[in-house]
């Protein structure tokens, strides 16, 4: 008897172990910090009304309001701010423990590396190979997973990103601008259908490449063709394509005319795989490659030695264009 009250009067005065909805609160941090509901269900993978919903959940399990909805933006309320500085501060340490746990098993000696299935296809994978022959005792990982990553899970070390380079509270720097050119397969140019100025588009088939707006212009076809003032007619017809490596490969195949963003066509057009068919400047994009890891990250000898060779290779493309 004395036992078992001893049991009873134990579970009284131990603290009541709280069920955190997890899933909630990461997509609650997500909002806040990327201050759109469309860009946190693209960085999670999960559709819109999913982050929706688990907004809902969490302002419904802490009995409090945590976000003002508005039409174009949602701001947190001082208990919402509140409570995604906790979580991304949390997610943070998570992240760094993760990242020395990771370390410790394998002595420092690998990194993770995130990019676009196209830029580690066409720029990074033909280069990486010397990367490891400069550093044969660090062992390198490419994720390509097209959804934005997160650091604070440990998911990669550091990413290669395209956009307009706005990653808050990351360590952030510009690897490659870009420029845009049309670009075919050298058989493509003896055919009997002409092409020697823009307006012989129309007797070919355009290749789309169907990039997802993250800010500034769309580096496509008609953005191109109004930053020359000239006119896009209609082609032939129209394939679209929902990777970049795939627009370069069916260019390469003779499958039509390609809207050559450079870092992904610059090897091509090298040995020969690929020609430019218009004697027409290159039109700047708004768009660019970013080195993007956490700030404390580059401390780490191996993530350290990728940025100075990566740098060093973005470099060596410059002075070659």
């Amino acid at each position: 008897m004395r036992n078992l009250i001893a049991k009873v009067s134990q579970a009284y005065i131990t603290p009541m172990l709280i069920t955190l909805p997890f899933a909630a609160l990461r997509a609650f941090e997500a909002v806040v910090r990327l201050n759109s509901f469309s860009r946190a269900a693209d960085e999670l993978g999960v559709s819109q009304s999913a982050v929706s919903q688990h907004v809902r959940v969490l302002e419904d399990w802490t009995g409090q309001r945590l976000l003002v909805r508005g039409a174009r933006a949602s701001n947190p309320t001082d208990e919402g701010r509140r409570l995604s500085e906790a979580i991304a501060e949390g997610l943070g340490q998570i992240g760094e423990i993760c990242q020395d746990l990771r370390s410790r098993s394998s002595s420092g000696k690998t990194l993770s590396v995130s990019c676009l299935p196209g830029f580690a296809i066409n720029w990074l994978f033909p280069r990486l190979i010397h990367f490891d022959q400069a550093h044969p005792d660090i062992s390198v990982s490419i994720s390509t997973d097209p959804r934005p990553v997160n650091f604070g899970t440990g998911e990669a070390d550091v990413a290669i990103r395209y956009g307009m380079g706005r990653y808050p509270g990351l360590h952030v720097q510009k690897l490659l601008d870009e420029a845009l050119t049309p670009v075919c397969a050298p058989a493509l140019l003896n055919s009997s259908l002409p092409l020697r100025h823009p307006a012989d588009l129309s007797y070919h088939t355009l290749l789309i490449d169907e990039l997802k707006p993250v800010g500034g212009r769309l580096p496509n076809w008609d953005f191109w063709a109004t930053q020359l003032g000239t006119l896009l007619p209609r082609p032939a017809r129209i394939r679209r394509f929902g990777q970049s490596n795939m627009v370069v490969q069916a260019a390469i195949e003779g499958l039509g005319v390609a809207l050559g963003r450079d870092a992904l066509v610059m090897d091509a057009l090298t040995d020969g795989r690929l020609v430019r068919p218009f004697e027409l400047p290159p039109v700047p994009s708004d768009y660019a490659f970013w080195f993007v890891c956490p700030e404390a990250a580059l401390e780490r000898p191996p993530i350290r030695a990728f940025h100075d060779w990566v740098f060093a290779q973005a470099q060596a493309c410059n002075k070659s264009d």
